[in-house]
């Protein structure tokens, strides 16, 4: 199998109501549009999430970084190339590259991904999985951005709060990894988004949450452009810990 076929590019338009006030498409968006290309990577070459489901397993997201030169603008096409960099036993290094309407990268992406038994939630050995396969689709493509980093929030002056309801909730049965990125980037207010982009977000998910639960976010200003924040489920265990680099 040729390097090329094992890369995935999917297309896409910055839809109207995909973007923020700016015009330009929303990191959430983007977040999506990355999971779903994941998604539709895996799937066609046996791996998707349909597949596993048949033997009660699943993806989860573990780490997630992106950095971007800009966001494509709204009514713009632009496309997501996807692939995978190494397979360990326990989690599998995915990366992405943003491309303009005209081919060129403007942002990267790496993400780390657990296979996880649906009963136990506990991470499932990815090299049985088709009796280790996939580590045929392991790419060499090159991701010229660093790997998530370790994220430790040392402020504990409470930023927000929110109670997770209906729309929180994915087919997993937890919160959507997509609504922690939203959550925390309405943190920030309006005028810092006038001012500024971002320039690198990072996510590390550490535990699950569920309908209900009450999201605490802790949010430390590290330098003039960057930002830890800090997420506890019902005032106890912390579930996401985020790093946002505006420039």
């Amino acid at each position: 199998m040729t390097e090329e076929n094992k890369i995935g590019t999917y297309s896409f338009v910055a839809e109207p109501f995909h973007v923020d006030f700016t015009g330009r498409l929303t990191m959430g968006v983007l977040g999506n549009h990355l999971l779903n290309c994941a998604g539709f990577h895996a799937t066609e070459r046996g791996f998707g999430i349909a597949t596993l489901n048949e033997s009660n397993y699943t993806w989860v997201l573990s780490r997630l970084a992106i950095e971007l030169e800009e966001m494509p603008l709204q009514y713009e096409s632009f496309s997501v190339q996807t692939w995978i960099e190494n397979v360990y036993r326990l989690f599998t290094d995915r990366n992405f590259a943003i491309l303009n309407k005209d081919g060129k990268p403007i942002g990267y992406a790496r993400s780390i991904w657990a296979m996880i038994s649906m009963d136990t939630r506990k991470p499932a050995d990815l090299l049985s999985l088709h009796n280790g396969s996939i580590v045929d689709y392991i790419c060499q493509k090159e991701c010229p951005i660093e790997k998530p980093g370790r994220i430790k929030v040392n402020q504990k002056e409470l930023a927000g709060e929110v109670v997770t309801k209906y729309s929180d909730i994915d087919i997993n049965g937890h919160v959507n990894s997509i609504r922690y990125i939203e959550h925390i980037l309405d943190l920030f207010p309006l005028e810092i988004f006038r001012e500024k982009r971002i320039r690198r977000f990072e996510m590390a998910y550490n535990a699950e949450s569920y309908y209900g639960d009450t999201l605490a976010f802790y949010k430390e200003q590290v330098s003039e452009n960057e930002y830890d924040i800090e997420v506890k489920k019902n005032g106890q265990e912390v579930v996401v810990r985020s790093k946002v680099i505006f420039i």
